[in-house]
């Protein structure tokens, strides 16, 4: 279920990114602009509120940070669940 929800926000910024480069239509492209801005803010806002388990990453911080900006929850949530 997470690998599906990670697609999804993954499509979301490739259509967004394919938005700013002028290649889907621009209503589309409007949209999915604001979709990927509200996403961004939310996992920006879960990266702050949520850094104690985003730090329970066994690789580098910065990746840790990454993976958290780019999936929110579908990355931190696992790691909170976990057992150190």
């Amino acid at each position: 279920m997470f690998l599906i929800l990670k697609i999804g926000c993954l499509a979301a910024y490739a259509l967004a990114l394919a938005g700013l480069a002028g290649l889907i239509n621009s209503e589309l492209a409007g949209r999915m602009l604001s979709v990927s801005a509200v996403l961004l803010t939310l996992h920006v806002l879960e990266l702050v509120f949520m850094f104690k388990h985003v730090r329970k990453y066994r690789g580098p911080l910065a990746v840790s940070v990454l993976l958290t900006l780019l999936f929110g929850l579908l990355h931190w949530k696992p790691l909170a669940q976990r057992r150190n």
